[in-house]
C-alpha cells in the first residue's frame, strides 16, 4: 500500500487557530470573489475592446479552468511540504495578475491575466482547505465549515453588487478596471497578515517530492479536453461544432488517466490522484453533489444579472444589489447548517436543495410575470428563499464529504473536490448560456424584446433547476446508503479509510 510522506503536526494556541481560520477564510473569499464579480463587468469590457463572445467567455471560464488545472499539483505539494509558503506563493501571484488585468492595453493581456489569476487561484485553495481541516477535528470541524461556507456565500452573492459598484464608479467604459484593482490593496492586505501570522501547522516531509509526472500531464490534457468544448460555447450561430469532438480526446485521456494511476500504485509509489479516496462513500457522493450544485448556482447568478442588465436595461450595480438578500439569508442558514449537521446529517443537506429548488421556481415565475418595475424587487425576494436552501446545502455537504478523510491527505482531497466545483461551473455556465443566448437569435435573430429575454431566462433557469434535482438524487442515494449500511452494521467505509491511508498528520 502506498503511503503519502509523512509529516509531523505542530501544535497551534486556541487563539493562534481561530487567527489563522480567519486569514486563510478571508483569501478564499478573495478568490470566489473574483468567480461572480467579473460577470457584471463584461458588458463594460465588450465595450472597451469590442470583445467577442468566445473572448468575453473565456474571461468567466478560462479562470475556472486554470483555477482547476492547478488544484490537484498545488494540493498534492501543500499535503509534502509547507501550505504556508504555497499560500503566501499563490496569493503574490494574485496580487500581481490583478494588477495587470487592472492596467491591461488590449483583450489579449487581459485574458493572459485571467488565466494566471486562475492559476493563483488554484494554488491558494488547496491549502486553505488543508490549513483549515488540520486546525478543528470532529464537532468543531462542522463549525469551521460552517463559517467557512456563511463567508464564501456572502463572496459569491455580494459579488455581483461589487462588480456593478465598481463600474459606476469608474464609468461604463473603464469601470471593469476598478473590479481587478479592488483586489490590489485587499491582497496586500492578506498578504502581510499571512506572512506574519499564519502559523506553520507541520514540519513537512524529509523526504523526495512525489509529484507523478506522467500522471500530472495525463491529467491536464484529460481536464482541458473535457472544459474545452464548453469554454467555446457561447450560444452563437457562429459557435464552431467541431470543438465537441475534444470530447473524445477527453475519454481517451481519462481512460489512459486511471490505468496510469492504478499501475503507478501498484508500484508502490503515491499517485497524484489516490483512487482508493473514491472508495470512501461520503467522499464519492458529496464531490458528486457539489460538482452538480456548483454547475447551476454561478449560472443562476449570472443568468439573473444578464436578464436584469439586458432584459430590463437595469444598471449593473442595481442588478448586483438583487442577490444580496441571497448573500445575507445564506451566510446565516450556512452557519446554522455548520452547527447542526454533525446531528443532522445528510438530511439537512436534502431539505436545503428542495428549498433552493423553491426558490430557483420562485425567480422564474416572478420574472415573467411581475411588472418590469416591480421585477428587480420580487427577484431579490425569491434569491433570499433560495439563498435560506443555499446555505443549508456548501458547508454542511463540505464537512459530510471529508468527514472521513485522513487529515495528511486533507489538502489533496479538498483540492480534488474544489476541481469538481471548478469543471461543473464551466460546464453548467456553458449549458446555460448557451440556452440564453441561443433563445435569443433564435427568437429575435439578436434584436430581442422583453418577452424573448422572458423565454430566454427561462430555458436557461430550467437548466438550473435541473441540475439541482440531479443534486437531489444524489443526496437522496447517498441518505440510502447510509441507511443501509447502518442497518447492516457494515464497516466498509472504515475498509475504505484504511485503503486511503487513514491516520492524522
Amino acid at each position: 500500500m502506498t503511503q503519502q510522506p509523512a509529516t509531523r503536526s505542530i501544535p497551534v494556541s486556541e487563539q493562534h487557530r481561530w487567527r489563522a481560520y480567519w486569514i486563510c477564510v478571508g483569501v478564499a473569499a478573495l478568490t470566489i470573489l473574483d468567480l461572480s464579480k467579473v460577470n457584471v463587468g463584461l458588458p463594460s469590457i465588450e465595450s472597451a475592446f469590442d470583445a467577442t463572445a468566445t473572448q468575453l467567455q473565456l474571461i468567466v471560464a478560462g479562470y475556472v479552468l486554470t483555477f482547476g488545472l492547478a488544484l490537484v499539483p498545488a494540493g498534492r505539494i501543500g499535503d509534502q511540504r509547507s501550505r504556508k509558503t504555497l499560500f503566501v506563493v499563490g496569493l503574490s501571484l494574485f496580487l500581481v495578475t490583478s494588477l495587470v488585468a487592472a492596467l491591461a492595453p488590449n483583450i489579449t493581456v487581459l485574458l493572459v491575466a485571467r488565466l494566471l489569476q486562475g492559476v493563483a487561484a488554484g494554488i491558494q485553495m488547496p491549502q486553505v482547505l488543508g490549513i483549515i481541516q488540520e486546525l478543528f477535528r470532529g464537532p468543531e470541524r462542522g463549525k469551521a465549515f460552517g463559517l467557512f461556507g456563511a463567508v464564501i456565500g456572502l463572496a459569491t452573492a455580494f459579488g455581483p453588487t461589487l462588480g456593478g459598484l465598481m463600474i459606476a464608479i469608474g464609468g461604463p467604459t473603464d469601470g471593469w478596471r476598478g473590479i481587478f484593482l479592488i483586489n490590489v490593496p485587499l491582497v496586500l492586505i492578506a498578504l502581510v497578515l499571512a506572512i506574519w501570522f499564519l502559523p506553520v501547522t507541520r514540519r513537512p516531509s524529509g523526504e523526495p517530492l512525489s509529484l507523478d509526472p506522467i500522471g500530472l500531464a495525463l491529467f491536464a490534457v484529460t481536464v482541458i479536453a473535457l472544459m474545452w468544448p464548453f469554454l467555446f460555447t457561447t450560444g452563437s450561430p457562429s459557435d464552431n461544432p467541431a470543438r465537441w469532438w475534444a470530447l473524445v480526446l477527453f475519454v481517451l485521456a481519462m481512460t489512459a488517466f486511471l490505468a496510469w494511476e492504478r499501475r503507478y500504485a501498484a508500484s508502490d509509489r503515491q499517485p497524484l490522484v489516490p483512487l482508493t479516496l473514491f472508495r470512501v462513500s461520503s467522499f464519492r457522493n458529496g464531490i458528486s453533489l457539489a460538482s452538480v450544485y456548483f454547475a447551476a448556482m454561478p449560472s443562476m447568478f449570472l443568468l439573473t444579472t444578464l436578464y436584469l442588465q439586458d432584459g430590463l436595461g437595469l444598471e449593473a450595480v442595481f442588478a448586483g444589489m438583487v442577490s444580496i438578500g441571497f448573500a445575507l439569508v445564506s451566510a446565516v442558514s450556512s452557519w446554522i447548517g455548520g452547527n447542526l449537521v454533525n446531528r443532522l446529517g445528510r438530511p439537512l443537506v436534502v431539505g436545503g436543495l428542495v428549498l433552493l429548488l423553491v426558490g430557483i421556481g420562485l425567480l422564474v415565475l416572478v420574472a415573467i410575470s411581475t411588472p418590469a418595475a416591480v421585477t428587480p424587487w420580487a427577484m431579490a425576494g425569491a434569491m433570499a428563499i433560495a439563498g435560506a436552501g443555499g446555505g443549508l446545502v456548501v458547508s454542511p455537504n463540505q464537512t459530510l464529504t471529508l468527514m472521513d478523510i485522513p487529515v495528511r491527505q486533507g489538502g489533496l482531497a479538498g483540492s480534488v473536490g474544489q476541481l469538481g466545483q471548478r469543471i461543473g461551473t464551466a460546464i453548467g455556465t456553458a449549458v446555460t448560456l448557451s440556452l440564453f443566448y441561443s433563445t435569443i437569435y433564435r427568437e429575435s435573430g439578436g434584436d430581442p424584446d422583453l418577452t424573448v429575454y422572458h423565454h430566454a431566462y427561462a430555458y436557461g433557469m430550467l437548466a438550473v433547476a435541473v441540475l439541482i434535482a440531479v443534486a437531489f438524487g444524489i443526496g437522496v442515494a447517498d441518505l440510502g446508503s447510509r441507511r443501509r449500511r447502518r442497518e447492516n452494521g457494515d464497516h466498509a467505509t472504515d475498509e475504505a479509510d484504511d485503503d486511503a491511508g487513514t491516520g492524522h498528520a
